[in-house]
């Protein structure tokens, strides 16, 4: 049984192979082994300047773009925490760790290990204890061994240069898995994967040596390519797009062939660089050998625009997308109108910003101006939107401040032309989901909600916030039709 966990999701796959009751023994043992050796860590409290000098910036726990979301739960438990009460008492701390994962079902502490070991954690100095987490989650009777996990955990103690106990995590996990080569080296890929992410070079290229091990002794294709494929995404991780091209290549004379996951780490890797002409060079050579730009690569060059402040080439690359037929997507929506800064500039006084499309354009420089063109002739707006006799809903999750304010204003044009038709069919009930605020910054406060109920507000429509439902606007359709056609 071999139990593979990411982002907060478990997933669990049959084997005919099933570990010997002799192993289980050894690793329950090792667990036991590894604690003794780690009481130093596990009980010593974070550096003063982690625990007192940030203590009062961090009291708010704020979900970080990236990072792995948190249930209600474990928000509830990090911001417990953070409380002045544990700061500068370990023993405390831990107490209070061990008694949450005694008490919260697997999903929960699962969820906020992973928040921990994630390099986009919204609390890193709470990673200080991550370790001591997994220890206690090692003893929960719903515990399952799984690698994945431990890679992550070895390449944050790497990050956190804790580098003796990461050693003896991973000498324990390869001994473990030394005689499966795949699940060894499925681990191998995991660990120099997340040894990239955290941004740890020593870890990442210990991984490296050891996947090159793989490569020579293996003689299974699906290995090898996926020991090359972790190496070219873990090289751009560590912005090394060239050093990945080598890899590419090294991976064409061992006659594997380069797959599309490869082209677009490489092309997104010399992006983040700003190296426009490296990156377009990679996105012909995809083309040339067969491999179509769809809408996730395009989503990566325009954030490499973006993130550049390149509005000309952004513009020039939609224009392209549309030539091509290649469809736009929500993200698309959140990464070009995040890069504009008159819209972001307008968004910080909603008591001003403009409530019409027409209206937002006369405000906008002309590379922006071209941008939210090309937006608003997309079908994204209308995947967002359900219309029936029963109910119109717009659902704006998953957008960005930015994006749901283009699209509420695309949506009021809309339907005010729908119910301007002759044989419009009037929904029941109008809705605009909002959501109430799970995934924001701030657990609770929901900028696109506030950004809805002010334009509800200055437009002076009917919908209201539904009692039922915190998270949606709401009104019957004919009230609607009246205050858009009066």
């Amino acid at each position: 049984l071999l139990t593979l966990f990411y982002a907060g999701v478990v997933v669990t796959r049959t084997s005919t192979l099933v570990y010997p009751l002799t192993l289980l023994f050894i690793t329950q043992m090792t667990i036991s082994t590894c604690s003794i050796a780690l009481q130093r860590f596990l009980f010593t409290p974070p550096p003063q300047s982690l625990s007192q000098g940030r203590r009062e910036k961090l009291m708010e726990v704020r979900c970080k773009a990236g990072a792995v979301p948190l249930m209600k739960q474990s928000h509830k438990f990090l911001s417990s925490l953070s409380s002045p009460a544990l700061a500068g008492d370990p023993s405390a701390t831990n107490r209070h760790i061990k008694k949450f994962v005694a008490a919260s079902p697997k999903s929960v502490s699962l969820n906020v290990l992973s928040h921990l070991l994630s390099p986009h954690t919204s609390l890193p100095h709470l990673s200080f204890f991550a370790l001591y987490l997994y220890s206690e989650i090692t003893q929960a009777s719903w515990f399952d061994w799984n690698p994945k996990l431990i890679a992550d955990l070895v390449a944050l103690l790497n990050k956190l240069e804790r580098l003796q106990e990461s050693e003896t995590l991973l000498s324990t996990t390869l001994t473990n898995l030394k005689s499966n080569e795949r699940d060894l080296a499925l681990f191998l890929c995991s660990l120099a994967e997340s040894n990239s992410k955290q941004g740890s070079a020593q870890g990442f290229n210990q991984a490296c040596l050891r996947l090159r091990e793989i490569l020579q002794t293996s003689s299974s294709v699906y290995l090898k390519t996926q020991a090359y494929k972790s190496m070219v995404s873990g090289l751009c991780n560590m912005d090394q797009p060239n050093d990945a091209e080598t890899v590419i290549e090294e991976m064409r004379l061992e006659k594997l062939k380069p797959g599309v996951f490869e082209y677009k780490s490489v092309l997104y890797g010399y992006g983040r660089l700003g190296l426009f002409d490296d990156m377009n060079r990679i996105v012909h050579r995809m083309e040339t050998e067969g491999h179509r730009v769809d809408t996730v690569c395009s989503n990566m060059v325009l954030s490499s625009y973006g993130a550049h402040d390149a509005l000309p080439q952004m513009g020039s690359w939609l224009q392209r997308l549309k030539d091509f037929n290649v469809p736009l997507s929500l993200r698309t929506y959140n990464t070009v109108l995040n890069s504009c800064p008159n819209i972001t500039s307008l968004l910080k006084d909603l008591n001003s910003c403009p409530l019409s499309v027409s209206e937002l354009l006369t405000f906008l420089n002309e590379d922006e101006v071209v941008l939210v063109r090309v937006l608003t002739q997309s079908s994204v707006l209308h995947e967002a939107m359900e219309w029936s006799s029963l109910e119109g809903k717009l659902d704006l999750h998953g957008m960005h401040l930015s994006s749901a304010y283009l699209i509420m204003m695309q949506w009021m044009d809309e339907i005010k032309v729908r119910f301007s038709g002759d044989k419009c069919v009037v929904p029941a009930e109008i809705i605009v989901v909002s959501g109430s605020g799970k995934h924001s910054s701030v657990r609770g406060e929901s900028p696109v909600k506030a950004l809805v109920k002010k334009m509800m507000v200055r437009t002076g429509s009917p919908m209201r916030i539904d009692r039922k439902n915190v998270g949606c606007f709401i009104a019957k359709g004919k009230t609607v039709k009246e205050w858009l056609c009066q």
